[in-house]
C-alpha cells in the first residue's frame, strides 16, 4: 500500500509537512495536478503559470533523490479533481492521502469533495502560514478585523511556540520524471533572476537576510533600490516555508526580529500580513466572491471608464510614477510593493474606477499573483477593507514620486519620453515648456480627491 502527497501551492521537499507526514506513513509517492481552466478563470499570470511548470520539473527531480516519484494529471478544472484522484489512487494502491490545507472557498470546496469521493482516508495539514485561520482570535474568540492587533498576537503566540523546520529526505534515488509535464507559455526571459526551485529560493532567502534584511525598513520603499527580498513568487507557490523564513531572521538577527522598529522586524511584519489576509479570506469568505469587506462600500457608484482604465493599464495617465510602475507591470510581470499601492490608490482614488478592475489586472500579470494579499492590498488602498484609516486617505500621485523616486531614476527607467527632462519638471510634466512625447495627465488630482470623498460619504452619510 501506498501514502500519497498531493503537491498544490507547495512546491518543495525540505519542510513540507504533507510530504513528511506520507514518508512517516511508509512507501510514498507524489502527485501534482495541473488545472488549466480553473487557473484560467482564477486569472493566473502567464509567467506566474510558466513558474509553476518549472518548479514541477525541479521538484520532481528533488523528489526522485529521496525516492519519491512525482506524477502529473492534467484535468480542467477542480470539479474534475476528485474523480480523477480516485482513479489514480485505485490504480496505485493508495491508503491514504495527504496534502496541505489551502483556506480559500474554491480550494476548500475541491477538498471536500475529494474527501467525499476517495475511499482512503484524507489527511489535510496546517503548512502554509505562521499560524493556521482560526487560531488568532480576540479576547472574545472573534477575529480580528484590523491588521495592529492582529500582528501583536501572532506574535505573542509564536513567541510561546516556533514551529519547527523539518529536515531535507533522505532515500534511495530513484530515476526522475521527464520534463514538460503541462502546457505553459513560452516567457522564459522573464523568469531571469526568480528562483525555480526550492534549492534557488533557499539561497535567495539566505542571502537576503543576511546581507539586506537590516536595511530592509529604511529603504524598502524606494523601487529604484534592489533592497526586497524578491521571495513574494517562492512564497505563493511555496518554493520556499514561512517558517524557514523565520527561523533564518532569528538565526541572524536574534530578538531584533520582534522590534518593528528594526529591518529584520519590518520583514517579518510584512510576512505576518500575509497571514492576515488570508485568515481574513478563510473567516469573511465574501472577499473571495467579489464583494468588498467593508459591506456598505459596494454601494459606492465606482466608474467604468474603459478610456480612463485602459490609460492605467499602458501607462499613459500623464503621472509619472503611476505611469513607471505600470510599464514595470506589464514588461516584467511584477511591480514594487510601494508602486502596487501608489497605482491602486490612482485607479480608485483618482479615477474612480471599481478597485476589482484593478485587482483582476494585477492577477492576470503578477508572477507573486496571491489571491489573498492581492485582495487584501487592494481593499486596503480603495478604503473598503480591514484597514483602519479612513478613507480620506488619499494618495497624491505627484508627492509620492518626489518621495520615493526622488532622483526620479525609475521614472526615467520606465517612460524614456521623460530621461531628458530636467528635475524640476520630471514629477509635474504637464508644466515643462517644450514639447513632450507624454500624454497630459488625464485627471486633475484636487479634484478627483473632492470627487472620491463626494462618493464616500454618499454611503457614509447616506
Amino acid at each position: 500500500m501506498t501514502a500519497l502527497v498531493w503537491f498544490r501551492n507547495d512546491l518543495r521537499s525540505i519542510d513540507n509537512t504533507a510530504l513528511s507526514r506520507a514518508m512517516e506513513a511508509g512507501e510514498a509517492r507524489a502527485l501534482f495536478i495541473a488545472t488549466p481552466g480553473q487557473w484560467q478563470h482564477h486569472h493566473m499570470a502567464p509567467v506566474k503559470l510558466r513558474l509553476i511548470n518549472h518548479a514541477v520539473d525541479n521538484l520532481g527531480e528533488h523528489l526522485a533523490k529521496a525516492g519519491v516519484r512525482l506524477d502529473v494529471l492534467v484535468v480542467e478544472d477542480f470539479a474534475a479533481v476528485p474523480a480523477a484522484l480516485a482513479a489514480y489512487c485505485r490504480e496505485h494502491q493508495v491508503s491514504a492521502l495527504y496534502a496541505n490545507r489551502e483556506y480559500l472557498v474554491n480550494e476548500l470546496a475541491r477538498d471536500n469533495a475529494v474527501a467525499e469521493t476517495l475511499a482512503c482516508p484524507c489527511y489535510f495539514l496546517d503548512d502554509s502560514l505562521l499560524a493556521p485561520p482560526g487560531s488568532v482570535l480576540t479576547q472574545q474568540g472573534e477575529p480580528y478585523k484590523v491588521f495592529t492587533p492582529f500582528k501583536k498576537q501572532l506574535k505573542d503566540r509564536l513567541l510561546q511556540h516556533l514551529g519547527q523546520v523539518q529536515p531535507r529526505l533522505k532515500g534511495d534515488a530513484i530515476e526522475p520524471p521527464t520534463k514538460a509535464v503541462f502546457s505553459s507559455p513560452d516567457c522564459d526571459a522573464l523568469l531571469e533572476g526568480w528562483p525555480l526551485d526550492e534549492d534557488a529560493a533557499l539561497l535567495a532567502m539566505r542571502r537576503f537576510v543576511t546581507e539586506r534584511a537590516a536595511d530592509y525598513k529604511t529603504e524598502r520603499d524606494f523601487p529604484s533600490l534592489d533592497t526586497t527580498s524578491r521571495l513574494s513568487a517562492a512564497l505563493s507557490i511555496g518554493l520556499i516555508s514561512v517558517r524557514q523564513c523565520l527561523w533564518r531572521l532569528l538565526h541572524e538577527h536574534g530578538d531584533a526580529v520582534w522590534d518593528d522598529a528594526s529591518g529584520p522586524g519590518t520583514w517579518l511584519n510584512e510576512l505576518i500580513w500575509r497571514d492576515f489576509y488570508q485568515h481574513v479570506a478563510w473567516h469573511f469568505p465574501r472577499v473571495v466572491k467579489g464583494r468588498a469587506f467593508q459591506a456598505d462600500t459596494d454601494a459606492i457608484a465606482w466608474s467604468y471608464s474603459q478610456a480612463a482604465f485602459k490609460a492605467w493599464c499602458e501607462g499613459r495617465t500623464g503621472y509619472p510614477i503611476v505611469d513607471a510602475a505600470m510599464r514595470q507591470l506589464v514588461a516584467t510581470g511584477w511591480m514594487h510593493n510601494r508602486l502596487r499601492m501608489i497605482a491602486a490608490s490612482f485607479l480608485v482614488k483618482d479615477l474612480q474606477l471599481d478597485w476589482r478592475l484593478g485587482e483582476t489586472f494585477f492577477m492576470r500579470h503578477l508572477i507573486d499573483g496571491d489571491f489573498a494579499a492581492n485582495n487584501g492590498g487592494w481593499q486596503w488602498a480603495a478604503s473598503t477593507g480591514t484597514d483602519a484609516a479612513p478613507y480620506f486617505r488619499i494618495f497624491n500621485p505627484t508627492e509620492q514620486g518626489k518621495r520615493f523616486d526622488p532622483k526620479g531614476q525609475f521614472i526615467r527607467n520606465w517612460v524614456p519620453e521623460l530621461q531628458s527632462v530636467s528635475d524640476k519638471y520630471l514629477f509635474e510634466p504637464a508644466a515643462y515648456p517644450g514639447a513632450l512625447d507624454y500624454p497630459q495627465p488625464i485627471v486633475n488630482h484636487k479634484e478627483a480627491r473632492l470627487k472620491t470623498l463626494a462618493l464616500f460619504k454618499a454611503i457614509k452619510e447616506g
